[in-house]
């Protein structure tokens, strides 16, 4: 693997050379002052890219899995029921850390390349007339299979059945990167990790809470310690952690969250749509398919590109790996060898989308696959010289 080469993997994604020197910095007291400047102003930016004026943003030193734990043990107890739906590798984690929590969970097996059935949360919930459903899980968008699901469609079929559950949502490949209405869509939890739309390195776990979980933390039995949100809070009202933070990290969010909001939200999600259309038009051109199984849930940060049936799909990413320097991303799950993922999210530009489509273009020519050189290449550039890129507000 080369070090010079940009990374192709659905996360950790490219690091932006602004971010990586606002990570390095000299080591401060974190009990001092100093330490709040950083605090309060990066909980502020990722409420802002939550588009959120009153969640409660809990940062941890984790990834998104420990988000996962923040959201279950700070607004549960043993044995309540959760309801979720099993469309791909990580949403299929998120079920298996409910269960070993000793939750009941209500799984709804849906094929992977699809999106959450909204119309079946409703049904099921419609039908819990007694309201013993805690809470509803989505995944927003399912990494593994390159598929969004549609939150708001969620949102809906919970008010159309009149249920109280909360709403909680694994953001983790898709916050930062594609639009994510914490307010709008009534979230109650949100998870996501510095590794992805953040443009950082892995090691912080981001959780925003609404009034209703921040309710619910006084009555929930789960056990807790780490991920305990009161001790957080406690904390930050001393601009402190009841811990040892992350303080290079946490500098580098906050730089993070200047980056996204400087440039725009819109623009940044009209960048990533950009970019994946380019990607998508370049598999079209290939003759494969993507996993997702229609345009409406086509992924714009991660897109998992099914081969020909008899190949296994790993053997690209291991000689683009070995013979390139260039990394993608492997298939998990059901999807493992039918699939390679071409991760396109955080710090991407067209150009930098070329060079991987070309790589991803030869490892196919020579692993025998019917790849005409060039053709995806050509595909993705008709694509972004008809739709020029957005003007960026920071272009320095």
């Amino acid at each position: 693997m080369s070090f010079q080469n940009p990374v192709f993997i659905p996360g950790p994604t490219n690091i932006p050379e602004r971010l990586r020197k606002a990570c390095d910095m000299p080591t401060i007291d974190h009990r001092s002052p100093l330490f709040g400047q950083i605090l309060h102003p990066a909980r502020e930016g990722v409420r802002r890219v939550f588009k959120s004026e009153s969640a409660e943003v809990f940062i941890f030193p984790s990834t998104g899995t420990g988000g996962w734990e923040t959201a279950l043990t700070n607004t549960l107890s043993p044995g309540d029921r959760v309801l979720a739906a099993r469309n791909g590798m990580f949403s299929h984690r998120w079920i298996d850390m409910c269960q070993r929590h000793g939750l009941d969970v209500t799984v709804v097996d849906t094929p992977w390349g699809h999106g959450i059935p909204a119309e079946r949360y409703e049904e099921i919930l419609t039908a819990d007339s007694a309201h013993e459903i805690k809470a509803v899980l989505a995944t927003h968008n399912e990494t593994a299979t390159g598929v969004t699901s549609d939150i708001a469609a969620i949102r809906r079929a919970l008010d159309a059945a009149a249920h109280p559950a909360m709403l909680f949502v694994d953001g983790v490949s898709s916050i930062g990167s594609m639009d994510f209405r914490f307010d709008a869509w009534g979230v109650d939890v949100a998870v996501t990790g510095s590794q992805k739309g953040f443009m950082l390195p892995a090691g912080l776990a981001i959780v925003g809470f609404s009034d209703t979980a921040m309710q619910a933390t006084k009555t929930a039995t789960l056990p807790r310690t780490f991920f305990d949100v009161h001790d957080m809070a406690a904390g930050y009202a001393n601009s402190a952690y009841p811990y040892t933070p992350a303080v290079g990290l946490m500098n580098g969010l906050n730089d993070a969250c200047g980056m996204l909001l400087s440039e725009g939200l819109d623009a940044v999600f009209a960048r990533h749509h950009r970019i994946a259309e380019g990607v998508r038009a370049a598999v079209g051109a290939w003759g494969l398919e993507l996993c997702a199984a229609t345009p409406a849930v086509y992924s714009d940060t991660v897109s998992a590109i099914r081969t020909p049936e008899g190949f296994d799909a790993t053997r690209i990413v291991t000689h683009a790996a070995d013979t390139y320097g260039v990394a993608f991303g492997v298939g998990l799950g059901d999807v493992a060898g039918k699939v390679f993922r071409i991760g396109h999210l955080g710090s991407l530009t067209d150009v930098m989308t070329l060079s991987g489509l070309a790589t991803a273009e030869m490892c196919m020519a020579d692993l025998g696959l019917d790849i005409r050189l060039g053709s995806g290449v050509a595909a993705a550039q008709d694509y972004y010289r008809a739709h020029p890129a957005l003007a960026r507000k920071d272009a320095a």
